[in-house]
Order: structure tokens, then C-alpha cells, then sequence
């Protein structure tokens, strides 16, 4: 009994000091991974043991975002690939990459995406269809080849960025909350396909959150959204990043087909 006491507070004392990673040894792919939200949860998993590799729309934004995070820790084992993810055959490509380097993937976070603002009346069929493979094509494009693996290796976790505008709508921009709507249906479906062969898929709808896309909308769209927050503040990359976390440890092992508001209770 004496030696299980130790052995006990032996345990607990490694975990507090920062021993226990809740991602230890896992092979992460994370899409939009070089700044905001996505940046953040390449960080938060590579913090907690995983093994990352990002995807930027362009080499110059990979290498950058590379280069912050081994300014930040150097013993951080991520990688980066800029495949175009509209293009199936590209993310394919750069799947197979993955699987070759590493011999599985045990994490897809699905989180490249854009806003939109623009009134319905300026719309085109171009911009909305823009809007919509990006958004939305992009993630069956990744999921494909990944499933693929995942059933292979016996399990996995897929994780997709929607956001509170898929419950609420917004004033304008009418083809991202469309999206992110069609985002929820993909990630209900899937966790019902996927769950017999052990796949886990969730998304997170984030609120209001501090990013370079939430900047470029108009100051009339964002205030009245804020000061309808009962939080009374907007979110951190950090707070979206720590929902990722969670989802993707074995501590969300029971949890599929869920879509994870962080918005501060801002649904309406």
C-alpha cells in the first residue's frame, strides 16, 4: 500500500510538472495552420506531444509559421506543405506525404476556411461557389485519402472548424454561414459512417475570436455582435485551440457528431 501511495503521488507530481501530454505520440494533420485559430492549434498540439503537420495556402505563409514555432521550441517536430485544397489530387498528394513520413495519421483538423461579408445583391455565382469549395469541398478533399488511412490503422479523429454563424446566421455574407451550416451536416454524417470503424468526427463553432479574418469584417458587423456576448468579451485563438485539444485527446474517446460551441453563450 505504501509503495501504490508513491508510485500515486509520483504520477500526479509528472503530470503537474508538465509531464503528461494529452497528445503524446500522435500524428496530427491540421489544415489553415499558419495563423490564427489554426495557428493556435498547431501550438496547443505540439505542446501536449503531438507530432504536427500544417498546410498553408502558399510556401511563404508555411515558412513563416514554421519558423515562429521552432523560434518558440525547437525540439517541436512539425512540418508544412502548402497543397491546394480545392484541388483533390493535390491534398491527396500531400496526404500520402504524411502517411509516408509517419505510417499513419491519427488526426485531421479541417480548419482552412474564409469569411465573407458581401451584401446578397453584389453576390455572383462565382463568389459564392468561390466561398463554398473552400469551405466546404476542401474538407471532403482532406477527408477522403485520410479515412482511407485511419480505417487501415484501426481509429482516428476528425475535427472541423464551423462556427456559431451556422446556428444564428449573420447580417450579410449569406455563403459563409451556408458553409459553416453544411459543415455541422458533413460532421454529423460522418461521425454516423464513421463510428463503426472507430473514426471520432467533431467540430468546434467558434464565436467572435481575435483573428486576422474576424479584423477584415466591417466594424458595424462585429460591434453589436460583441456587445451581445454575455461574456462581454471576445474569444482568444487560445480558447478555440483548447476545445481542438480536448476533442482530439482520449479524454473526448466517447464523444462523436458534436458540434462544441466556444462563443461565450453568443447564439442568437
Amino acid at each position: 500500500m505504501a509503495f501504490q501511495a508513491v508510485a500515486l503521488k509520483a504520477s500526479i507530481r509528472h503530470r503537474l510538472e508538465g509531464g503528461y501530454r494529452m497528445l503524446k505520440g500522435k500524428i496530427a494533420v491540421v489544415t489553415g495552420g499558419t495563423r490564427g485559430i489554426g495557428y493556435s492549434i498547431v501550438k496547443k498540439y505540439l505542446e501536449n506531444g503531438a507530432k504536427v503537420v500544417l498546410f498553408g495556402s502558399r510556401a511563404e505563409t508555411v515558412e513563416k509559421a514554421l519558423a515562429s514555432l521552432k523560434e518558440e521550441n525547437a525540439e517541436w517536430e512539425v512540418s508544412g506543405d502548402y497543397p491546394n485544397l480545392k484541388d483533390a489530387g493535390s491534398v491527396e498528394e500531400a496526404v500520402a506525404k504524411v502517411k509516408e513520413k509517419y505510417g499513419r495519421i491519427d488526426i485531421l483538423v479541417n480548419n482552412a476556411g474564409v469569411s465573407d461579408s458581401k451584401p446578397v445583391d453584389e453576390y455572383t455565382s462565382e463568389h459564392f461557389s468561390n466561398i463554398m469549395q473552400l469551405n466546404v469541398n476542401a474538407i471532403m478533399n482532406s477527408v477522403m485519402p485520410v479515412v482511407k488511412i485511419m480505417k487501415e490503422q484501426g481509429g482516428g479523429c476528425i475535427l472541423n472548424t464551423s462556427s456559431m454563424v451556422s446556428i444564428c446566421g449573420q447580417p450579410s455574407g449569406v455563403a459563409y454561414p451556408t458553409s459553416k451550416s453544411a459543415v455541422n451536416g458533413l460532421t454529423w454524417s460522418l461521425a454516423r459512417e464513421l463510428g463503426p470503424s472507430g473514426i471520432r468526427v467533431n467540430a468546434v463553432a467558434p464565436g467572435i475570436t481575435k483573428t486576422d479574418m474576424v479584423a477584415a469584417l466591417p466594424e458595424k458587423m462585429i460591434q453589436p455582435l460583441i456587445n451581445a456576448i454575455p461574456l462581454r468579451r471576445v474569444g482568444e485563438p487560445e480558447d478555440i485551440a483548447n476545445a481542438f485539444l480536448f476533442l482530439a485527446s482520449d479524454m473526448a474517446s466517447y464523444v462523436t457528431g458534436e458540434i462544441l460551441s466556444v462563443d461565450g453563450a453568443m447564439r442568437t
